[in-house]
């Protein structure tokens, strides 16, 4: 019997003399020609081959004849109302599920087919019945009507074709006799013939019958090819509304596609391409400002917690160990420390998905925090305060072995940690490619469009569809944030290196030493006298800071009985005078990242985009791109000359159906 889906091709060919018949290779997906008993005898073989189970995957038979209406039909596997046991019943409830699945597609209208008896029997319909209660897409056929001819007569035959009652008038019905011939025998006639000499036989028989007009037109295989030729013709009719509307929204995306690589091709002219490239990367740069100064609805975006897990994972495959990953030991894991920005210190835009400035913002509050966690690793032992605190050719002070020890122990933890916020700010501009590129993309068609230069949205093409101008766009993109790095951890070096020299001039007091919390009066623009009156303020808090400094170091024993109160002394100033320099450091890298590494890359970008060159290499790869886009332009010249013949073809069948009155309506 029968186990998978078998899709029949009709193709109508006028020309055609005789049938032809093909099988589709199920391996090589090629068709195959085939003689009548060779096909039967395949298909035959590709349903046992299954034995007891059941696949989806078809078969495919196409038959070519004068005598074929264009369509497709797929002959799905009778269902079994009864079975023996428990393997029959897995493959009854194997078929009834395929068969369900092509059945509940309402495109598909469903021709079901019964054996001419009784209709209260008819289960297959009843099926039909669940899943088209009204009998819009089913089509009843009653077959072997020549095995009933005898049980008709004149007063049962009208209500017989009715179906005694059984049948609701709205089913569309057919009674006919197929072909027949005995099984390992050739058929007796070519099949037209035995078809046309059926059909001729089930009308005799019926007009015999007295069968009135009305019925007849139910009775025989030509009223039902003619009703099915009538049917497709209206489906289509009724489908080529969509279709058309896809066809020309495919045409415009052809023409679209077109002209995109008509302007690549012109713009990779070699005469040009290096010009395009600088004018592309200038737009690429500027567009950056603007993704800083916060695009609504950008992305890619991300939230905190996925953009230290990115980072950290990027580094550790690596292998970077030039920088702290992690604040302090104090956070064992990532996890750790993820959580305390979660939890415990509850940043608001913690979960918040987001790109461009309001990313850099966040950013800013992370790096410090890490910083502020900055603390001396070692402790200062006696025997360093000791060695500090050697003979020189002049006076050596407390003040002296005070700055000894911070350059030595607490220098290169704090030079650790301002790496990490200068690798975490070029991480930051580094993942900002994509959205760049995403908002010049997006801009085209949108009202937002003329608020930005209309090269935007041409320039993003360009380097999406180019991948020698995407490549030495972003290269050059990264050198820059490699150089802007390296120069924002060389000047904070020797800032750090200027401070741990002489932290006494560092710590003097800031301008904004002695104000409270809730002093507002630097809020506003301060007038001349309100200058006049500060500066001595400042110059004096600065003498302060002087006095209470050398008070501590004054605090220091000098003798050497002393020692062990010297070194707790020592210990204490250091500690202090490190968290000082540490809270000046942190309330200022906001001040840093924008003068060492933001502004710089802004500002020099466009210019490194101006200056790129191409190298031998680049200029061969432009010219193979230029080759295969040539053949991309034919291609697509020919896909839109042939959705435009599609489209007249559609228009002009649609044109005629309408001038002969098929539409839905006569549906």
């Amino acid at each position: 019997g029968s186990r998978r889906p078998s899709v029949l091709e009709f193709r109508n060919v006028a020309s055609a003399r005789s049938s032809r018949w093909f099988v589709r290779d199920m391996k090589t997906q090629m068709w195959e020609e085939h003689n009548l008993d060779r096909v039967m005898a395949l298909v035959g073989e590709m349903h046992e081959e299954l034995g007891e189970n059941v696949s989806a995957e078809p078969i495919y038979v196409r038959i070519e004849s004068a005598g074929c209406v264009d369509m497709q039909i797929v002959d799905l596997p009778g269902f079994r109302d009864f079975a023996m046991d428990a393997s029959k019943q897995h493959l009854a409830k194997q078929i009834e599920d395929l068969d369900m699945t092509f059945m509940r597609d309402k495109r598909n209208v469903i021709l079901c087919v019964e054996q001419a008896a009784d209709a209260a029997t008819m289960a297959s319909l009843q099926k039909c019945r669940s899943l088209d209660p009204r009998f819009e897409r089913t089509i009843l056929i009653r077959n072997k009507l020549d095995k009933y001819y005898n049980d008709l007569t004149p007063e049962n035959v009208s209500k017989w074709v009715d179906g005694f009652g059984d049948l609701p008038d709205n089913l569309v019905r057919f009674s006919f006799t197929l072909p027949y011939w005995r099984e390992g025998t050739v058929p007796p006639k070519p099949f037209r013939e035995l078809s046309e000499e059926m059909n001729t036989e089930d009308i005799r028989q019926m007009n015999a019958r007295g069968l009135g007009q009305k019925y007849m037109q139910t009775i025989g295989f030509k009223n039902f090819a003619a009703f099915m030729e009538k049917k497709i013709e209206r489906m289509f009719v009724d489908s080529i509304g969509p279709v058309l509307s896809s066809l020309k929204d495919l045409r415009a995306q052809a023409e679209k596609v077109a002209r995109n690589l008509s302007i690549e091709f012109s713009d990779t002219d070699p005469h040009r391409i290096l010009s395009t490239t600088r004018d592309c990367g200038v737009s690429f740069a500027m567009a950056l400002t603007h993704v800083m100064e916060g695009v609504l609805d950008l992305r890619p975006v991300v939230n905190l917690e996925d953009e230290l897990k990115e980072f950290h994972q990027y580094h550790a495959q690596r292998g970077s160990s030039h920088f702290s990953t992690l604040p302090c030991d104090d956070f064992p894991t990532l996890n750790d420390y993820i959580e305390y920005l979660r939890s415990d210190i509850q940043l608001a835009t913690f979960d918040v998905e987001l790109n461009g400035g309001a990313q850099f913002r966040r950013l800013m509050c992370e790096v410090e925090i890490f910083l502020r966690f900055s603390e001396i690793s070692v402790e200062t032992k006696k025997r360093d305060v000791i060695q500090a605190r050697g003979v020189s050719m002049s006076t050596l002070t407390w003040r002296d072995v005070v700055v000894k020890l911070l350059s030595n122990e607490a220098h290169m933890p704090l030079q650790r940690r301002v790496q990490y916020v200068g690798e975490r700010i070029k991480w930051f501009f580094v993942k900002q490619k994509e959205a760049v590129l995403e908002f010049m993309d997006n801009l085209e068609g949108t009202p937002a469009s003329n608020m930005y230069s209309p090269l935007y949205p041409k320039h993003a093409k360009l380097i999406k569809q180019n991948e020698m101008i995407k490549h030495l766009l972003f290269q050059t993109y990264d050198k820059a944030c490699q150089r802007q790095l390296q120069q924002f951890v060389e000047l904070f070096d020797n800032m750090l290196t200027s401070t741990f020299s002489n932290p006494w001039v560092f710590l003097k007091g800031s301008p904004t030493a002695g104000c409270s919390e809730d002093d507002l009066s630097d809020a506003v623009l301060p007038s001349f006298d309100d200058t006049k009156e500060r500066i001595p303020k400042e110059i004096q808090s600065r003498s302060g800071t002087e006095t209470v400094l050398s008070k501590w170091l004054s605090d220091i024993p000098m003798d050497s009985s002393q020692i062990d109160e010297a070194v707790d002394k020592v210990q204490m100033l250091v500690l202090k005078t490190y968290s000082f320099i540490r809270s000046q450091v942190c309330d200022q890298v906001e001040l840093f990242a924008e003068s060492f590494f933001k502004l710089p890359m802004m500002r020099r970008l466009e210019q490194d985009m101006a200056q790129i060159e191409l190298t031998d290499d680049d200029t061969l790869n432009y010219q193979a791109r230029r080759d295969r886009l040539a053949d991309d332009i034919r291609q697509a010249q020919d896909n839109l000359v042939e959705v435009d013949g599609c489209i007249n073809r559609l228009q002009s069948f649609k044109i005629k159906c309408e001038a002969r009155g098929v539409s839905s309506m006569g549906a």
